[in-house]
């Protein structure tokens, strides 16, 4: 009996990620003790990273009903919104978190092909990239090493792919030193009609693996993702894929060859756990079984054993069932764009799946064992207070002390990292590759894309402040679906739904599986208000290594939130630069007395622990109502939420793409660092001309939104309260340097 056909053990099981408990579920479904391959299969689709048997109970309470829904979250690979004119987007946001803490370049680069292929394996041609990024202090070589790594990798990959990276954000902070947050976005069009299925079916029709050849990159890979990062990490460093785009834009044009056709019954991209993961999955999905021949596997190195081979995660392939007969045609596609394409199995009755090397059968089981929402095992992990929140309660905007010099205050303020313009990463990014679509490539809150062929526009943007999630969970994962609604609606787009990349420390950690359970409850409250369902994402546990003394050091909780809106004519996008001197400049939405967690206390007091900013679920519906109709009515020249760094980080942002300035008055009832650099939610800045005051006054009062007049566009002068702030190109210029002169280390 060979290696792979040995029985496994319990202490395997363990080393493996699996449960006592979990080893002995495994023995009962299959009615003995599972072989050593057998024992492979389970551990990564028993992973919390392929069947997310830690967070399932909690995410099924997301709302997933919409106006707009083609596909839901949880039937394919990724969710489909209806934007018309028979035209469907298909969007999705994945976390690449561990691999890129070992090796940032290919694991941030095989993120982005990962996510590419879940979009296009559905007949959907990917026309747009987004991501978030979240790294140590920047001081720091090793954040310098993962940031150049990671931007690297996404460049490279996505450049010559050909998909335009169209927008992301990137954030600072110590806690991710050891486990830095990439999180890639994509997003694709495809004809309503002709989606393809991940789901096999048909009991006689053939199983194709098309794409790359298999190597041993990447086994292990979704276990390796299931566990704490630590100082033994280093030798799981064979889990990180390599990836290769060239590969990748043929499999893709390939695949929409065959997207075309009629030929294809059902295709999965191989992504974590590989072979096993697809089979399995597409197995499940339509209720059938496979024999798989592993040994007709084309394979990069030679004597790969049976679950080296069920178990690679190398990139550039899918599984494709094909309609029996149509095989040629399979072949002749791959053919051509000088692909495998190689028969390895067929489908079967039933639910089994058998995998053979040559002759020998070294596995065989219930392909609805091992998924989501059959066999795998659900949990609801305990749940605790964190201890900090006894630190928050003993916050007090009264205890932080005001500037004496609020010039040098500002100026510190814009050249913190978080504030500072992050062109040095998006300028090594091509947002204009490609044909298929383009994006408008104006300043703007969200990035809009203009679909071919029409007036129409997607508004795409990714948002989370997870300090504001540590605070408060709940009130902080509100905020970040609002804040990318209210980015959405600031350029004049209806929010449609949204995917989510949910990353958290370690589900065994009460603490963490508290903040979690908040961030769900946040979540859902806010999609239901601005009626944005869920169409699928990724959550991501074990963000988290150990201090000195063996205590657990989590990211902070960071749930990502990509947002999907629609603009019926991109003519009328609204920017948010300042257009001429002389522009009004309004305030909507109320000042508060606030500065919980803002980057002005974290950074220039050194306030680790506050209250989550202020924030008015109802206020917000109605000032992204609110901000929509004005630019329906054409009514303002400009637009700006107020986020990180606050109104003077607004205001500054406005004006630097034309060298305007601006000067303004504060508001008299709240602290000048407050209305200057708090982060309160709910706010909007807005210019108008005096032609349009009054209509634009009228518009809000009719929605019944707060607004105040703060003052007007000059031609560089930047003043508050009559106080000279400096010239606009000079603070343009602080905010442009930060990360430029970090990385000249």
């Amino acid at each position: 009996m060979g290696a792979s056909t040995a029985l496994a053990t319990l202490e395997q099981a363990e080393e493996m990620g699996l449960l006592a408990s979990e080893f002995e579920l495994i023995e009962e479904l299959l009615g003995r003790t599972p072989n050593f391959t057998e024992m492979c299969i389970y551990s990564v689709m028993w992973s919390e990273h392929c069947s997310y048997k830690n967070s399932i109970k909690w995410l099924k309470t997301l709302p997933k009903e919409g106006p707009h829904m083609l596909v839901k979250a949880g039937e394919e690979n990724a969710g489909i919104v209806d934007i018309g004119d028979g035209i469907g987007c298909a969007f999705k946001i994945e976390s690449h978190n561990h691999p890129s803490a070992l090796e940032p370049y290919q694991g941030a680069a095989t993120g982005v092909g990962g996510i590419n292929r879940d979009i296009f394996t559905m007949g959907a041609r990917p026309i747009a990239q987004l991501n978030s990024l979240r790294f140590g202090d920047l001081d720091e070589d090793k954040t310098r090493w993962l940031l150049d790594g990671v931007v690297r990798g996404i460049a490279d990959y996505g450049n010559s792919f050909g998909v335009p990276v169209v927008g992301g954000e990137v954030f600072f902070d110590e806690v991710y030193h050891t486990n830095p947050l990439v999180n890639a976005m994509s997003v694709g069009l495809l004809k309503s009609d002709r989606i393809i299925s991940a789901k096999a079916g048909g009991p006689g029709n053939p199983v194709f693996i098309v794409g790359s050849a298999t190597g041993k990159d990447g086994i292990q890979g979704a276990s390796f993702a299931s566990k704490d990062i630590s100082a033994d990490s280093a030798n799981d460093l064979p889990a990180v894929q390599v990836g290769d785009p060239f590969q990748e834009k043929l499999l893709l044009e390939a695949s929409l060859e065959l997207a075309a056709g009629d030929a294809v019954v059902g295709m999965q991209d191989m992504g974590a756990a590989g072979i096993t993961c697809s089979t399995s999955e597409m197995s499940a999905g339509g209720g059938v079984g496979m024999d798989i021949q592993l040994d007709l596997v084309p394979t990069r190195q030679a004597d790969m054993q049976p679950y080296e081979i069920l178990l690679s995660e190398s990139q550039e392939r899918m599984l494709v069932v094909v309609k029996k007969g149509q095989e040629a045609e399979i072949k002749a596609v791959f053919d051509k764009w000088d692909l495998h394409a190689v028969e390895i199995g067929v489908v079967t009755e039933g639910d089994t799946l058998r995998y053979f090397d040559g002759d020998e059968l070294v596995g065989e089981l219930s392909a609805d064992s091992l998924v989501l929402g059959g066999g795998a095992p659900v949990y609801d992990r305990e749940t605790r207070e964190p201890g900090y929140l006894k630190d928050i309660a003993e916050y007090s905007i009264d205890d932080i002390p005001e500037p004496d010099d609020y010039v040098a205050a500002a100026r510190e303020l814009l050249a913190q990292p978080n504030i500072a313009s992050k062109r040095w990463v998006y300028e090594q990014y091509d947002s204009m590759v490609g044909t298929a679509n383009r994006s408008t490539n104006r300043p703007g809150d969200a990035a809009v894309v203009q679909v071919k062929g029409s007036k129409k526009g997607l508004a795409l943007s990714v948002d989370c402040n997870a300090r504001y999630v540590e605070a408060d969970p709940h009130r902080g994962c509100a905020i970040a679906v609002a804040e990318a609604a209210r980015n959405i609606a600031c350029v004049g787009a209806q929010p449609s739904a949204i995917t989510n990349c949910l990353n958290f420390g370690n589900p065994y950690n009460p603490e963490v599986y508290w903040q979690f359970v908040g961030a769900i409850k946040g979540m859902s409250e806010a999609c239901l208000a601005f009626n944005t369902p869920v169409t699928g994402g990724n959550v991501s546990f074990y963000n988290q290594t150990s201090n000195e003394q063996g205590e657990p050091m989590p990211v902070y909780p960071t749930p990502t939130i990509g947002m999907l809106g629609l603009l019926e004519d991109v003519d009328l996008q609204m920017t948010s630069d300042f257009k001429e001197k002389g522009h009004l400049i309004y305030l909507l939405g109320d000042s508060h007395n606030d500065l919980g967690c803002s980057e002005y206390l974290v950074a220039l007091h050194e306030v680790r622990y506050s209250s989550a900013p202020h924030f008015d679920l109802d206020s917000e519906v109605k000032l992204h109502e609110g901000v929509r109709t004005l630019i329906d009515r054409a009514h303002i020249t400009g637009a700006h939420d107020v986020s990180d760094g606050g109104v003077m980080a607004c205001l500054v942002e406005m004006g630097a793409p034309r060298a305007l300035g601006f000067d303004v008055e504060s508001d008299g009832d709240v602290r000048l660092d407050a209305f200057l650099f708090g982060e309160a939610q709910g706010r909007i800045l807005v210019t108008t001309t005096d032609d349009l005051e009054g209509k634009m006054i009228d518009s809000l009062t009719e929605a019944g939104v707060p607004f105040t007049l703060l003052g007007h566009v000059t031609r560089g002068k930047c003043c508050v309260d009559g106080v000279k702030y400096g010239y606009i190109n000079d603070l343009s210029s602080v905010i442009e340097s930060t990360i430029p002169a970090a990385m000249a280390h």
